[in-house]
């Protein structure tokens, strides 16, 4: 056996130490970037795809949060709001499909972008809303909630990057939860935000540029 040959085969049990740290590695960092209880991306992950995805003008953000939270974790106890929060993602998750993202922002907060090839995102997100608040299986059917919904279209705001088109599907999904409970209202038109978006530092929403929310 020659000396290249010796060199490269005593060199193969180091190598394949390595492929199999780097690829272990990989796996802790994929961990990392995910909600231990939804198993949806987190806010760091999140972006990294949303932050890609926006770039196509097919792409819609959605802001979702799910109504009175606290009042189910308060009355049923944290088992039945893990319960809803995973169902939450689950079903989110599964309406975005491979093509778009689906991440958990924190608390009861998720966030998603869609491509949307057909230009019936609003029928999309009505669909939406009601999977979304369908009881929990496995749970008593009086833990059910309804799902805020807000979003806006990437190509309506070309300048805007993914910050800018969170705080204009936040603006519409916190005047969504505004509205009377049990209505709910698609976007068939320009709805513009009035009342105080919280990622507008609760000054009041921005006016004078068209957002689109569906209600619980």
């Amino acid at each position: 056996m020659n000396t290249l040959a010796t060199v490269l085969l005593s060199t193969l049990p180091l190598a394949a130490g390595w492929a199999i740290h780097v690829w272990w590695l990989r796996g802790c960092l994929s961990t990392a970037r995910r909600d231990p209880l939804t198993g949806l991306v987190i806010r760091d992950g999140f972006t990294r795809r949303a932050t890609a995805l926006v770039k196509d003008p097919r792409a819609v953000v959605v802001l979702a949060d799910v109504d009175k939270f606290k009042h189910i974790n308060d009355t049923y106890g944290h088992a039945a709001g893990d319960a809803l929060l995973k169902a939450t993602a689950d079903r989110l998750a599964h309406h975005v499909g491979r093509n778009g993202v689906a991440g958990r922002l924190g608390g009861d907060e998720f966030a998603a972008v869609l491509l949307d090839d057909h230009g019936t995102a609003a029928d999309l997100l009505a669909v939406l809303h009601g999977v979304l608040a369908r009881p929990v299986d496995g749970q008593d059917p009086a833990v059910r909630a309804t799902v805020s919904l807000g979003w806006v279209r990437s190509a309506d705001f070309p300048a805007d990057d993914l910050s800018g088109l969170l705080r204009r599907a936040d603006e519409a999904m916190y005047a969504a939860k505004q509205a009377r409970a049990g209505t709910r209202r698609a976007g068939l038109g320009w709805l513009f935000a009035t009342v105080a978006g919280r990622r507008a530092g609760r000054t009041g929403a921005r006016t004078d540029t068209p957002v689109v929310a569906v209600t619980a």
